[in-house]
């Protein structure tokens, strides 16, 4: 095999390319990794279609077009409606109606957690596969449930689904993907999540006259997985977990498919290559390893860093708060929230298929500080109007200044704070810890993402909803910071490339390689 030696020759590097622009890949250059991207991406729909029947926009139009006086509490959405409807012990709790809610979070925690060794353990392939079962079980537990404990237990699996399939689907996307598109094809698993959510506003609003209401909006969540489950039996399993387990000749098929023959050979012998040097490393890969070893540290802290601010610049909670704001403009119309929902839901998928584009031309870093100067700037507008609005102030302008800081947040957090943490947290570990990492880090958004539903709203009862995104904006800045002392840039670089960040992030400049196999030795 050939030992690839400079990072300028390294396959899928900007040096390599620089030197072979003629083996650049671009994003519609080779229909079977875009396939193969789009089908593990419906992983994407399954937690993107099913929080719309628990949606507050969803919520909002319903509650209106009952002609009920209040909209529901967040994240309790319209098929809790008819929920309530059906069970009477269901509308006298409020404990259990926010357990149905919070217990697909939960079960997407579980799930995450235990994705990443699944991952490792099993591979991609499966683990999807897996993740596509137990959500169809949830589904179908959830659409017959003859009580609301049954109902909560399909909550849960669902969650679980939701929680193994967000940690395999970016890092198989990875794996598969060459490294100057990487990004965007990984991203395409967030503009499922942003499409799925566009696309079930639709799909549920059509169930809201049906018999069975909210059995078949809980129901149909099942479908994606059982689409994603036939169509992943025809896939590969990723090329790089192939060759980490020693199964070459799957592997070589599999890239086959995805380089033409000039750069195939050497994407061959690079990977080889690093096979090889992953099996002189310490075999004990534990989770543990991952905070005693420090450049597996490091990456992990910005990894988590990156997920956890995702949720706490208040993706969720703006979001809630749409149906006031058009409120606050004055418009109160039935037609006009729904149009609400879709207009948000149609920008959020908008603004991630800008990010597609444009996080390997700008890059993570650029792309992500960008995206958080925009919040800054849309938080601070959207705490003013409602600081004025609190102050007495009914003026129509301030809810129109609240609709444009709705839209600025939308605008610029679609690119780059939605889809760069999944990205990041796909390649910025070694290949042994990939699974572990990102498991680990997808179950910190998780974890997060329950923190903001759970408090969110307590919150601005106590401090004002104009402090509370004041708030936002603030850790906004804090996020700003992070990314800007911590983020390396990762655009076009291999996965080895990377992990050289971190080594030398760890321990220095590398440039004696005794001493740095020394050093990995100690860790």
């Amino acid at each position: 095999m050939t030992m690839l030696g400079s990072s300028s020759s390294l396959p899928g590097s900007s040096g390599y390319l620089d030197l072979h622009p003629e083996r650049k890949m671009f994003y519609f250059n080779n229909p079977y990794i875009l396939g193969l991207t789009v089908v593990a991406g419906i992983g994407g729909l399954l937690f993107g279609y099913d929080t719309v029947p628990l949606c507050p926009f969803f919520s909002f139009f319903l509650k209106k077009k009952r002609k009920e006086k209040e909209y529901t509490e967040c994240y309790i959405g319209g098929a809790l409606l008819y929920i309530k409807d059906d069970f009477e012990v269901v509308r006298n709790s409020s404990f259990l109606q926010e357990t149905i809610v919070s217990m697909a979070l939960v079960g997407a925690i579980i799930g995450a957690a235990a994705g990443g060794w699944i991952n490792d353990a099993y591979g991609r392939k499966k683990a999807t596969l897996l993740a596509d079962v137990i959500f169809a079980l949830g589904a179908i537990v959830m659409a017959a449930a003859p009580d609301p404990y049954v109902l909560i237990l399909g909550r849960f699996l669902v969650g679980l689904g939701i929680g193994v399939a967000s940690v395999t689907a970016p890092v198989y996307i990875a794996e598969a993907s060459p490294s100057e598109i990487r990004g965007g094809l990984v991203s395409t698993n967030v503009f499922m999540i942003t499409g799925g959510q566009f696309l079930s506003y639709l799909v549920n609003l059509g169930f809201t006259e049906v018999p069975g209401t909210w059995r078949w909006m809980l129901g149909v969540s099942g479908v994606p997985a059982v689409i994603q489950f036939s169509l992943m039996l025809c896939l590969p399993e990723s090329p790089r977990w192939l060759f980490m387990k020693d199964d070459k000749e799957k592997a070589i098929a599999v890239l086959s498919k995805i380089y033409d023959v000039a750069r195939l050979e050497d994407e061959i012998d690079y990977l080889a290559a690093q096979a090889e040097e992953e099996r002189h490393k310490k075999k004990d890969v534990s989770y543990l390893q991952v905070f005693k070893t420090k450049e597996i540290r490091l990456a992990f802290l910005v990894g988590a860093g990156l997920q956890a601010f995702q949720q706490f610049t208040g993706i969720n909670t703006v979001m809630y708060y749409s149906p006031t704001i058009v409120q606050m403009a004055g418009f109160e119309s039935n037609q006009l929230a729904l149009l609400l929902s879709l207009v948000v839901a149609a920008m959020n998928a908008a603004g991630t298929v800008l990010g597609i584009y444009l996080i390997d031309r700008c890059g993570r870093r650029k792309l992500t500080l960008s995206s958080l100067g925009g919040v800054i700037i849309s938080l601070v507008i959207l705490s003013a109007a409602f600081f004025f609005q609190s102050s007495g102030s009914s003026s129509g302008v301030l809810g129109w200044i609240a609709v444009v800081g709705l839209a600025l947040y939308i605008a610029f957090f679609a690119p780059g704070m939605g889809p760069v943490p999944w990205t990041v947290n796909s390649e910025i570990y070694p290949e042994a810890y990939r699974g572990i990492c990102g498991g680990m880090s997808a179950t910190v958004n998780w974890v997060s993402n329950l923190i903001v539903a759970q408090s969110f709203l307590s919150i601005a009862e106590i401090i004002g909803t104009g402090a509370t995104f004041l708030i936002l904006a603030v850790v906004a800045v804090i996020a700003f910071i992070f990314v800007l002392v911590l983020l390396p840039e990762t655009k076009g670089l291999t996965f080895e490339e990377v992990e050289r960040i971190w080594k030398e992030r760890a321990w220095g400049s590398a440039s004696n390689s005794e001493s740095l196999l020394e050093r990995e030795n100690e860790s």
